[in-house]
């Protein structure tokens, strides 16, 4: 299934959690309180910036933001909240897609490079983000650490969350660094039917993600295991890491 496929109509209208997951207030909070810093007074671009997620509140928070979304819907649902004017936005592949002008800040949360499933493309994307990039500008990649140590031998799929309503599985293709998220959705009553979304992803490794930097002109300035800056060990299960180009500081 292409992605501009996935985030159909009803993805897109089921995707807003206002308060709750990843919009409650001690998720997002950070997250925004960390790029209004590495943003330092300049512009911002948010690839793949979906439904507004995180672009509107650091726009409210008087930082320019403008973004690329490959899916119709998702704009659509971004639109409810943010007009043109307030958050531009253009239609297209994150990986290619040219915004005018020039920014200070670039960047990628909730593992959405992962959504790019050749390394080819990933690093593509790491030379677009460049090509916006003011001298000295950042771009920060917020992503999962694959959990293969959890998989179990000669096992393919392990579960990674369960709570109400909800189970979490992937499924591994280590040879080719292809992973498939599940997402079972149901009622906590006694209703048998679940809704399933799949999403496939290509894992990466932090220091796969440094030498794509690397190519694409940048280095890495920081790593830490999430938006409040804690630290990034070997059993962190994510990490935030910014990387910078050459020139002013």
């Amino acid at each position: 299934m292409l992605q501009e496929e996935m985030w159909d109509d009803e993805v897109a209208e089921g995707y807003d959690t206002p308060g709750t997951g990843v919009f409650a207030p001690e998720v997002l909070g950070p997250t925004v309180d960390r790029l209004v810093e590495l943003a330092d007074g300049g512009r911002a671009l948010e690839f793949a910036i979906g439904t507004g997620r995180v672009a509107v509140p650091l726009a409210e928070r008087g930082v320019p933001v403008s973004g690329i979304e490959l899916s119709r819907p998702m704009l659509d649902q971004l639109r409810t909240k943010a007009d043109e004017a307030a958050v531009p936005v253009v239609v297209g592949d994150m990986a290619t897609a040219r915004v005018p002008g020039e920014f200070q800040l670039v960047y990628l949360v909730y593992n959405t490079i992962s959504n790019l499933l050749t390394q080819a493309e990933q690093v593509v994307c790491f030379r677009n983000a460049a090509r916006h990039l003011a001298p000295g500008g950042r771009f920060v990649v917020e992503l999962w650490v694959p959990e293969l140590r959890k998989l179990p031998p000669g096992q393919r799929a392990m579960v990674w969350e369960s709570a109400t309503g909800y189970i979490g599985l992937d499924t591994y293709d280590v040879l080719h660094q292809q992973v498939v998220s599940h997402h079972f959705r149901f009622d906590a009553g006694a209703g048998r039917e679940a809704r399933l979304l799949r999403s496939p992803h290509r894992y990466i490794w932090p220091s796969e993600l440094d030498l794509m930097a690397e190519l694409a002109g940048m280095t890495l300035e920081s790593r830490h295991a999430d938006w409040t800056g804690k630290e990034f060990t070997a059993e962190s299960r994510s990490h935030v890491s910014v990387y910078r180009t050459a020139g002013p500081r």
